[in-house]
């Protein structure tokens, strides 16, 4: 059991020296690139970006640019703005309902459009909690969803 012990501490101990090692600086380049952009897209850099290390600034940029502000996506402006206002009406985030409803409307929502994507946000927020809650099975649940669905499509054709 001793033996053990000890080889189980010298490990750990192996492991403790690995993680000291510093590693390489991050690239500063990166991120000053990622912040130029950022700039020259927006017009100015706003301080969510300054809040990550800048190992992550230019990741970050590129998801956001690569989806939300992609013109050449499956879906358009208005309506991923539209769902991230929905998504942040239930974490809920008082910055990113801000944020969505202003950018929806730039993306030419109507004030109709907005309550509407909150209502739906809250009308599966009330449903997932009712069948959450209640247990109910979900094979039952998607086999009664098909059923649905396709007197639906039959009833449209």
């Amino acid at each position: 059991m001793l033996k053990w012990k000890i080889k189980s501490l010298a490990t750990a101990a192996g492991f403790g020296a690995l993680l000291a090692i510093s590693p390489a600086k991050a690239e500063d380049a990166s991120a000053t690139a990622a912040y130029k952009d950022i700039q020259a897209t927006l017009g100015s850099v706003p301080d969510m970006f300054k809040t990550l290390p800048d190992v992550a600034v230019a990741g970050a940029w590129a998801e956001i640019k690569g989806v939300q502000l992609n013109p050449n996506t499956a879906l358009d402006g208005k309506t991923k703005e539209l769902m991230g206002l929905a998504v942040a009406s239930q974490i809920p985030c008082q910055y990113c309902i801000y944020f969505h409803t202003q950018a929806a409307k730039l993306n030419g929502a109507t004030d109709e459009e907005i309550k509407e994507a909150v209502a739906m946000a809250a009308i599966v927020r009330h449903w997932s909690t009712m069948l959450n809650g209640s247990q109910v099975d979900l094979a039952t649940f998607k086999q009664q969803s098909d059923e649905v669905f396709a007197a639906v499509k039959a009833k449209s054709q």
